[in-house]
């Protein structure tokens, strides 16, 4: 899962999220070695000719097209999120690609936990909810992993109402 909890000590938790990273660093090497050396294959017979030339630019083209895109997809996925639970506050900081962050802050008694099945942007949508204001959680999760995410942090709320 794209998630973890931490407990740096007792009375603390802290979960961390992160998109998922279906292709790693060497498989984006091995995807753009793969796309140059198979878009080259039908250059072998034009070596010495003309042609070559002609056709030579349109296959580095789709080779960088492709690096653009998965280098694209890498940044766009620089999300981070963490969110501090202790007995007394619920604390929420989301960092996005560029490094802004964006802060909620909320006593953790008061802090209510909801998923949303349908009327959310994505389907089971889980939001934080309290101290006047409704934030998002791990709208980049999968859906398997929201839901499994929505039934940890009412678990984890409730622990610490509890503590």
């Amino acid at each position: 899962m794209p998630y973890q909890w931490t407990h740096p000590d007792p009375k603390t938790r802290v979960l961390s999220l992160w998109p998922h990273r279906s292709l790693p660093r060497r498989g984006f090497a091995a995807m753009i070695l793969m796309a140059f050396v198979l878009g080259t294959v039908p250059l072998y017979g034009l070596i010495g000719t003309v042609f070559l030339w002609g056709l030579l630019p349109f296959i580095l083209a789709v080779v960088a097209a492709l690096w653009w895109g998965l280098e694209k997809s890498y940044r766009d996925g620089e999300i981070l999120e963490e969110l501090t639970l202790t007995p007394q506050t619920a604390h929420l900081r989301r960092t996005d690609r560029k490094g802004n962050t964006q802060e909620w802050d909320c006593n953790s008694y008061w802090a209510r936990t909801e998923i949303h099945l349908s009327r959310g942007p994505v389907p089971f949508y889980v939001t934080l909810t309290g101290n006047g204001r409704t934030v998002e959680i791990g709208s980049f999760l999968s859906e398997d992993e929201r839901k499994a995410l929505y039934d940890e942090l009412v678990t984890a709320l409730d622990d610490m109402r509890n503590a």
